[in-house]
């Protein structure tokens, strides 16, 4: 089944953390998710591009979304969004992380094609992406 441009974005955000509490926790899931996936396919480099664009472009509605310094380490790689996350209300975090995934997905799509990153973000998140209006209970 082919997603929609439309469509993804709804999926995208459709997902939510099923505690309040664990909204920074699931968010960041859901990114080393996606980038276990991604980094197959165009590298570690060609991802961190992709989300250091995502993270400028969501900078304007989230400006304490802040970029990361260095290309991170593997272990690391989402450490400076989670601290971003610190301090921010769980409505905040979700909204700002919503916005990064679908900004990050557009460009990929943009790349790649839309049904390559469907397929992608299904491969990442499971069969979420198969059921829109669905909470993501799997972070």
């Amino acid at each position: 089944m082919e997603i929609s441009h439309l469509l993804q974005h709804q999926i995208i955000a459709s997902l939510k953390a099923p505690h309040a509490e664990k909204v920074a926790d699931a968010a960041i899931k859901l990114w080393e998710q996606m980038a276990a996936q991604i980094i197959l396919i165009i590298g570690k480099d060609g991802f961190h591009a992709l989300y250091v664009r995502s993270l400028f472009l969501s900078q304007p509605k989230f400006p304490w979304l802040a970029p990361p310094q260095l290309s991170p380490q593997t272990d690391h790689r989402f450490g400076e969004l989670k601290m971003c996350f610190e301090g921010q209300t769980p409505e905040e975090i979700s909204a700002a992380n919503s916005l990064l995934l679908i900004t990050f997905a557009d460009i990929l799509a943009t790349l790649i094609g839309e049904e390559l990153t469907a397929s992608i973000l299904r491969s990442a998140w499971g069969d979420a992406l198969n059921r829109p209006g669905k909470e993501f209970t799997n972070v």
